[in-house]
């Protein structure tokens, strides 16, 4: 069954060390190999895995491809941003943010864009 299986997320990036570094020094996350492609993996948790495979400029998403679940919002934010990574703000119809957090229902969201222009976003279930 589908529901019982660990998953792969695969994201293009169009330079690979770049990535890998903004993976693992800003991210924390751990790498645990790479595939013969040259798809760089790293282990996300719950023994779902990440990979990062060589692209072309311009193959990212406009939206957001990753989001992360955090038992605590703010502080895995304030954690990243001492490691560099820079959040968004959005002032839209449908999003709007402050200080960088948009509350949708029962959850509270940040997105950032990784090395390569990939939107991920960490999100806090609250309710």
């Amino acid at each position: 069954m589908l529901t019982a299986t660990r998953t792969t997320t695969i994201l293009p990036v169009s330079d690979p060390d770049r990535a890998s570094h903004f993976y693992t020094d800003q991210l924390g996350l751990t790498p645990i190999g790479g595939a013969g492609d040259g798809t760089r993996l790293f282990e996300l948790g719950r023994g779902d895995v990440l990979g990062l495979m060589p692209a072309e400029e311009g193959a990212q998403s406009g939206h957001t491809v990753l989001s992360f679940e955090v038992d605590d919002l703010e502080a895995e934010m304030g954690d990243l941003q001492r490691r560099g990574v820079r959040f968004e703000d959005y002032d839209l119809p449908d999003l709007k943010t402050v200080n960088h957090v948009a509350v949708l229902g029962s959850e509270k969201a940040a997105w950032f864009h990784d090395s390569e222009g990939n939107v991920l976003c960490l999100h806090e279930v609250t309710g």
